[in-house]
C-alpha cells in the first residue's frame, strides 16, 4: 500500500478528544508508517474550533455524517448545543489537509461523530450505536479516499505495496 494516510489525532495518543484524552492505537504498522513519514494526523474536531475537553456530541435522530452534511440533521451536545457548523467547519479542514498531504486512506477512530465510520452514537447519549459514518468519514469517502476504522486496521496493512 502506497501513499499517505490521514489519521485520527487521538489514535496516535494525543489529548484532543471530548474527555480531554487520547486513545493510542498500539499497532506495529504505526510505528513503520510514522517513520516512513506517511502519517498526516487531524482532529477534526479541533480543526473546526472545538476545546478541549468539551461536552459529548451525538449527531440527532439516528442520523449519519451524510445528513448532516446535507442539512437533514444537526449535531448536539449532551448539553443541548448545536456543534453542527464545528463539526463541518473541521471535516471540510480534515479533507483539505487530507488533499494537501496526498492522502490516498484515512485511518479513524469509530463511534465519533466526525471520525466514525463503521458505527457511530445514534444521539440519544444512551451509548446505543448504529450502523453509520461521522461527518468527517462522510466527506473524505466522498472525495475518494479510502476509510479504515481504527478495528480495520489489518485490512489497511493487507494492502498491496
Amino acid at each position: 500500500m502506497g501513499g499517505k494516510i490521514l489519521i485520527s489525532a487521538c489514535l496516535l495518543g494525543h489529548a484532543v478528544r471530548y474527555d480531554g484524552k487520547g486513545k493510542l492505537l498500539s499497532h506495529p504498522a504505526i510505528e513503520r508508517w510514522k517513520n516512513e513519514g506517511r502519517l498526516v494526523s487531524i482532529c477534526p474536531e479541533m480543526a473546526g474550533g472545538m476545546p478541549v475537553p468539551r461536552p459529548p456530541a451525538e449527531i440527532e435522530n439516528g442520523a449519519s455524517g451524510l445528513d448532516v452534511l446535507e442539512g437533514r440533521a444537526r449535531v448536539l451536545e449532551i448539553t443541548g448545543g448545536d456543534v453542527t457548523a464545528e463539526f463541518i467547519r473541521g471535516a471540510q479542514k480534515a479533507l483539505v489537509f487530507a488533499q494537501d498531504n496526498g492522502c490516498d486512506y484515512a485511518l479513524l477512530i469509530d463511534g465519533s461523530p466526525s471520525c466514525g465510520s463503521i458505527a457511530i452514537y445514534d444521539g440519544s447519549f444512551s451509548g446505543l450505536k448504529h450502523a453509520g459514518n461521522g461527518i468527517t468519514a462522510a466527506l473524505l469517502a466522498k472525495a475518494g479516499i479510502s476509510i479504515f476504522s481504527h478495528d480495520q486496521i489489518e485490512q489497511l496493512v493487507q494492502l498491496p505495496e
